[in-house]
């Protein structure tokens, strides 16, 4: 496991902050022995967490073109069929992943493909599991179309704690599955739009892991 570029220089700037406090507490602030302790280790559980959420777990992927891998690690909250209206203006099934602060936030691509269409939208920070946040939250959405024309698009959403998603790709580069789609600070959600027809492999609740979970296979 290392560290995910995305975190280098928060992981620095919090580190240099809770030494700040730890000192400030020690010296000037704190007389007890007990309260500097909780303190110490208080800053030591959050930096830990932080640590945590910029890991990047160290995973192989077999490339197969006829499988959609998860976009992230995190749950399924939701899988139904809905009218995507954004892009293809059609219904399509919606496969939800819902990533806790305890999740590597590091988003992959689901499938080989070319980016056929890239939007950010501004909007609330509502909590990302939430259904109305498909439609509310901040989010940037992505269309990839495999070399059989067969498109799906990827939505990253900002939740309640998150302040900034970042996209790679631009549109029309080629993308390779599980290469890195983007990443999402601090809670969010990834949302596929698969096509009517797709074989479905998760069910709610469902614990998945980017590039290795598979969520759907395309229709033949």
């Amino acid at each position: 496991m290392t560290i995910h570029k995305e975190g280098y220089k928060i992981l620095v700037f919090l580190l240099i902050v809770l030494i700040l406090v730890v000192l400030v507490a020690n010296n000037l602030l704190v007389s007890s022995v007990l309260g500097r302790k909780i303190i110490f280790y208080g800053c030591i559980g959050l930096y830990l967490l932080v640590l945590l959420f910029f890991r990047k777990p160290k995973r192989s992927i077999e490339i197969n073109e006829k499988l959609i891998f998860a976009p992230a690690d995190g749950n399924i909250v939701a899988i139904e069929e809905v009218e995507e209206n954004e892009f293809f203006k059609e219904k399509r099934i919606q496969v939800s992943v819902f990533m806790t602060i305890f999740d590597a936030h590091i988003n992959n691509f689901p499938f080989s493909g070319k980016i056929k269409y890239m939007k950010y939208h501004p909007g609330k920070n509502l909590i990302a599991f939430l259904p109305k946040s498909s439609q509310l939250n901040e989010m940037s959405s992505i269309v990839i179309e495999n070399e059989k024309g067969t498109g799906v698009l990827v939505r990253q959403i900002a939740g309640a704690l998150a302040r900034r998603i970042i996209t790679y790709p631009k549109p029309g580069d080629n993308v390779k599955q599980g290469d890195e789609l983007g990443f999402i600070k601090f809670g969010s959600r990834v949302d596929l739009f698969l096509p009517i027809g797709a074989k479905i492999n998760v069910g709610i609740g469902q614990r998945v892991k980017g590039k290795k979970s598979v969520i759907a296979e395309f229709a033949d």
